[in-house]
């Protein structure tokens, strides 16, 4: 859990049993939950953004993801949009909602639209931005893996879509880049400028999962609040997309009220 400054009375002065934490992140999820509906009585909130966030995600399907593991980002992401607390999180506030777009990437040159921008302002329209992650079928894309140009192509999605208040990008990756720009030369890109970057790592357990995780946080992660969540392989893939959803959701709520 991040520890903003509105969340320091929360802040325990030593590191909490798994139990304990469980507690305190239900604690701040549903203050900031309460939170999402005064965005609409922001000055200018509603004429000024048509969304509080706009949230593009970039799925890894480089050669290193067979097809069940495709499938398991696919079916993963749509149920983890679908949880009864996401779905919340999402739905809290339509007259100032979030904006969704997915993409695929693999190597420099290789990305394909799954979903376009879509303004999740009621059930149907999330019902309807989740069946078309289910029935997306798998294509051909290149082995490599551009994790630079991934982020780029975010940005690029970022700038033609909805104004919010709050941009994002989402990398979800099992591995390092090896093909076209570093990530950490593409985040002093002007399309990142005010960008935050977040990443998911599917890791392979293990001290693998620690050095991968380390590498996506020095060089993947960008922007104030920027975040990674850590998968335990392409079984766990779900459940860490939810948390990182959340947590993206509710630090959204508590930092735009924060502004003046």
């Amino acid at each position: 859990m991040e520890k903003h400054g509105k969340h320091r009375a929360l802040v325990m002065p030593r590191r909490p049993r798994a139990g304990m934490r469980a507690v305190v992140r239900a604690v701040v999820r549903a203050g900031a939950l309460a939170l999402v509906p005064m965005l609409a009585a922001l000055p200018g909130a509603a004429s000024a953004q048509s969304c509080r966030q706009s949230l593009v995600l970039g799925l890894d399907v480089s050669g290193s993801v067979d097809d069940r593991e495709y499938r398991q980002q696919l079916d993963g992401l749509a149920a983890a949009l679908d949880s009864p607390p996401v779905r919340a999180a999402l739905l809290q506030s339509p007259g100032v909602p979030v904006a969704l777009a997915v993409f695929e990437w693999s190597g420099h040159a290789a990305q394909r639209l799954v979903a376009d921008w879509a303004l999740i302002d009621s059930a149907p329209a999330l019902d309807q931005f989740t069946a078309t992650l289910r029935s997306t079928a798998r294509q051909p894309m290149p082995r490599t893996t551009a994790l630079g140009e991934a982020m780029r192509h975010g940005a690029q999605m970022l700038a033609r879509g909805p104004a919010c208040v709050t941009r994002t990008i989402d990398i979800s990756g099992d591995g390092r880049s090896n093909d076209g720009p570093r990530p950490e030369d593409v985040a002093s890109d002007p399309l990142l400028s005010g960008v935050i970057v977040n990443a998911l790592v599917i890791g392979a357990g293990g001290r693998e999962s620690r050095d991968l995780e380390a590498y996506f946080r020095a060089r993947v992660r960008h922007g104030p609040g920027a975040f990674v969540e850590l998968a335990d392989g392409f079984d766990d893939y779900r459940r860490a997309m939810e948390l990182k959803l959340l947590r993206e959701l509710q630090g959204l709520s508590l930092s735009v009220l924060r502004q003046p």
